[in-house]
């Protein structure tokens, strides 16, 4: 590759078993599967909060946001893999691998800030709920969320035009199935230092100050639980909580298995946790979600009972 060539050509190979068939077989009903389910389980979640009028309280505003963001998420990458798997041409395009890297960084970033304000409406809901309902108005809501995806865009868009700036080594192959943070890095044969330096002082204040704050907003909600006087009340908001802690959980601790380490020590098993974190994932959420929320499965009966109903008519 040389600086200024939009032609360049980046090939990645499917975790260094693409060369079996067999391997491709079943990766490629994999991904498939799991790619439907990701995408059904979304949409579901968006239709049954965007059709209930029960729930179009502040909760399921920020709710919807993740099931865009996952679906979105999978989209960019997963129908790509699935078409490497079929396909004996396995490379990608030097614009389309940006492309993919533009918005993995993008919509991770926009997830962390979504599991920020998710944290913060429980906070006010479970600490401060007489001061709920001024305090989470709508306006104020989707100034919120218009301001995660403002930030998320504009740090993905920063870190691409970043990544242009990068002279790439050939041989031009990765055992990996997309574009992501480390398999251009991996790549590179001119200075990183800049961007090393960006995602050092952008990683602070985008996702550990974050992520200090929710645990901090959740320590006060616990101790608000634990300190109400009937057990009904401490169930009610405990369940309230409990799916955004799996899916913090499940984030972080991805996330964390795969960034928090240093680019040489960068192997295979870090390269399947990233795997987990892009595909597996977004999967896992609308069944986390709507899991113990009895006002997601009313909505969910319905909107399936109401479909059901209009065929048969």
């Amino acid at each position: 590759m040389h600086g200024g060539n939009q032609s360049w050509v980046l090939e990645f190979i499917l975790m260094k078993i693409s060369e079996s068939p067999e391997d491709q077989k079943i990766l490629f009903w994999m991904f498939l599967s799991m790619y439907l389910v990701t995408v059904v389980g979304n949409v579901l979640i968006i239709l049954a909060i965007g059709t209930d009028p029960r729930l179009h309280t502040p909760m399921y505003l920020f709710l919807a946001n993740p099931s865009f963001t996952d679906l979105f998420f999978v989209t960019n990458t997963v129908p790509k893999t699935l078409v490497n798997l079929q396909s004996q041409n396995k490379a990608i395009s030097y614009a389309g691998c940006l492309t993919q890297f533009y918005f993995l960084v993008s919509l991770v970033t926009l997830d962390n800030f979504t599991l920020i304000t998710m944290a913060y409406d429980h906070y006010v809901a479970i600490c401060r709920p007489l001061h709920y309902i001024t305090a989470m108005i709508p306006g104020l809501c989707i100034l919120l969320l218009s301001f995660c995806w403002v930030i998320s865009f504009l740090y993905g868009l920063t870190l691409t035009l970043l990544m242009t700036r990068v002279t790439f080594c050939g041989p031009w192959k990765s055992h990996y199935i997309f574009c992501e943070m480390y398999v251009l890095l991996s790549l590179a044969c001119s200075n990183t230092q800049l961007i090393y330096i960006v995602l050092i002082i952008t990683g602070c204040f985008f996702f550990f100050i974050p992520s200090g704050f929710m645990i901090m907003s959740y320590i006060w909600i616990i101790k608000t639980i634990l300190g109400l006087p009937s057990a009904s009340s401490k169930y009610k908001d405990f369940s309230t909580c409990a799916s955004h802690l799996a899916v913090v959980t499940l984030f972080y601790g991805m996330l964390g298995m795969v960034y928090l380490k240093p680019l040489h020590t960068y192997s295979m098993k870090y390269s399947v946790a990233t795997v987990m974190y892009a595909v597996v994932t977004p999967m896992m959420n609308p069944f986390i979600y709507s899991l113990r929320n009895k006002d997601m499965h009313g909505a969910l009966g319905r909107l399936l009972l109401g479909k059901a109903f209009q065929n048969l008519t």
